[in-house]
């Protein structure tokens, strides 16, 4: 399930589109993170050839079960770090960025870690 920080971060915005419209689309994608959509149809194909997504003829992009259980994993940990930075007093636009640039650094150990303390001492 190896994949790289902007295919990461695509993934993920795919996945958070998902749960917005109805169908997400590469143009979707493009405005919401503000990318030219030639950068985006590149995107789209090599996330296609690693078999993360699947297009249709009409351009629908769905996330394959491996494409979502990785953007499922950075959304995971991009809401948990951005969520605990702004409890520690992190001002939200902050922690978010902070966030966005943590998830894909994070080792899966580490971030275990600090979920189950979170868990067993937030009650």
């Amino acid at each position: 399930m190896k994949s790289n920080e902007s295919a990461e971060n695509y993934l993920e915005t795919i996945l958070v589109l998902s749960k917005k419209l109805p169908v997400v689309r590469s143009v979707d994608i493009a405005n919401e993170l503000g990318f030219k959509k030639s950068s985006v149809s590149i995107a789209m194909k090599n996330l296609r050839e690693k078999n993360h997504i699947t297009v249709t003829d009409s351009g629908f992009i769905y996330l394959t079960d491996e494409g979502k259980a990785i953007a499922e994993m950075i959304y995971e940990r991009h809401q948990l770090i951005s969520t605990c930075l702004v409890k520690l007093g992190v001002p939200e636009g902050i922690a978010v960025q902070d966030a966005c640039r943590i998830e894909h650094v994070i080792s899966k150990e580490s971030f275990e870690a600090i979920k189950n303390h979170l868990k067993n001492n937030t009650k």
